[in-house]
C-alpha cells in the first residue's frame, strides 16, 4: 500500500510502498479517507516529542478518518505502531475508532478533532471548567486556539480572553466568541500591565498554547494581579514559543495558581478518546469554525513543511484533491 514513511530520525516522510497492515485481535482495519498534519504529527516524526517510540520506519500520523470493513464511517485515533494514519490503510482497537455523526465531513472530521480534543480534554478533564466562569486562552490565533475559544463559550465560559501575536488574526477571534483580545507586543511590559487589568476582574482558567515568555508573563501577572488565595487553573498544552520557562519558586508560593498539563499520558487512554468523541458530537450544533486545506496524501514530501497556522493541512486519499 501507498503511504507516508519516515525511514530515519530527523527525516521528512516520503510517499512510498509499506506493507499493508493485518488486524490483529481487538483491532478494526480502516481503509483511511482524510488524515490531519498537527504539531504532536511532526514532533513525532522527527522524534521530539515525549511519546516518540524511536522506533524506524513507521508510517507518520495519530488519527485520521476512513471507513471499516464494513463500510461504518469512523474516525480513529493512536494506530498501532508502525502503522500512522497517513496510509492507504491503517489499524487499530476497536475502542478507538469512533462513529462519526451525519453531517459531519471528512476533512472537517479529520482536521477538527486534536486541536478540538486538545482545549476539550484541558477544559474538561483538567481545569474541570463550570459554566459562568472566565477563561483566557494564551495563543488564540493558531488552529487550536481558535478552537479553544469557541469550545470554552460552547461550554459556558461567560468570558473569554484572547492573546495572539498576529493582530489582524486575533481581531478575527472576537467574531468567535473572544470577549476581549490582547496582542502579544515587544514590548513585555505592556503585554503584563494588560493582563493585571484582566486577573484583577477575575479569570478562573488559562489554556496555554506558547509556553515560553507569554506564558512567564502571564504566571507573573495572575500572581500579581489576582485575587489573593483564589484558584487560577494553568493548564499547559503546547510549546510553540519555547520548551522551558523561568519560574520563580516564590511566584508559586504567593499566589493559588494550579499549574497542570493536557496532553497523551496526563489523561486515561479511554478518557482521552471519549473527550475526542464529544468534540465530533458537538462540532455541528457547537458551529466550530475550522479552515483546512486538503491536499492528496501522495504530495506529503512538499507539505510537510509548509508553514500555515490558520488553516489545517488535511492529507486525503481517494477523495481528491
Amino acid at each position: 500500500m501507498k503511504a507516508a514513511i519516515v525511514q530515519g530520525a530527523g527525516k521528512s516522510p516520503i510517499y512510498a510502498d509499506f506493507a499493508a497492515p493485518v488486524p490483529a485481535a481487538g483491532e478494526q482495519r480502516v481503509t483511511v479517507t482524510a488524515a490531519a498534519l498537527s504539531q504532536v504529527v511532526k514532533s513525532r516524526a522527527s522524534g521530539t516529542h515525549y511519546s516518540s517510540s524511536g522506533q524506524f520506519p513507521f508510517v507518520v500520523g495519530i488519527d485520521g478518518v476512513g471507513r471499516l470493513d464494513d463500510g461504518t464511517r469512523v474516525y480513529f485515533v493512536l494506530p498501532r505502531a508502525p502503522f500512522g494514519s497517513m496510509a492507504e490503510q491503517t489499524v487499530a482497537r476497536a475502542a478507538q475508532c469512533l462513529p462519526l455523526p451525519d453531517g459531519l465531513d471528512d476533512v472537517t472530521a479529520a482536521a477538527i478533532a486534536n486541536p478540538g480534543m486538545s482545549s476539550w480534554a484541558a477544559f474538561k478533564e483538567r481545569a474541570k471548567l463550570k459554566a459562568g466562569e472566565t477563561v483566557l486562552v494564551n495563543g488564540a490565533t493558531g488552529t487550536a486556539g481558535r478552537l479553544a475559544v469557541q469550545i470554552a463559550k460552547h461550554l459556558g465560559a461567560r468570558k473569554v480572553i484572547a492573546t495572539g501575536r498576529n493582530a489582524e488574526t486575533l481581531r478575527s477571534v472576537a467574531t468567535l466568541g473572544a470577549d476581549v483580545t490582547i496582542p502579544l507586543v515587544e514590548n513585555g511590559d505592556v503585554f503584563e500591565e494588560r493582563l493585571k487589568e484582566q486577573f484583577a476582574a477575575g479569570v478562573d482558567i488559562i489554556v496555554d498554547y506558547l509556553w515560553g515568555t507569554s506564558a512567564e508573563r502571564l504566571l507573573v501577572a495572575a500572581a500579581k494581579g489576582g485575587a489573593k488565595a483564589v484558584p487560577i487553573r494553568f493548564v499547559q498544552i503546547g510549546s510553540v514559543s519555547g520548551s522551558n520557562v523561568t519560574l520563580p519558586s516564590a511566584l508559586l508560593r504567593s499566589s493559588a495558581i494550579e499549574l497542570m498539563g493536557s496532553g497523551i499520558n496526563s489523561i486515561p487512554r479511554h478518557r482521552f478518546v471519549k473527550a475526542i468523541g464529544e468534540v465530533l458530537q458537538a462540532a455541528i450544533p457547537g458551529g466550530f469554525q475550522i479552515a483546512t486545506k486538503t491536499v492528496p496524501l501522495a504530495k506529503v514530501e512538499h507539505e510537510w513543511s509548509a508553514a500555515d497556522s490558520v488553516r489545517r493541512a488535511v492529507f486525503t486519499v481517494g477523495l481528491g484533491p
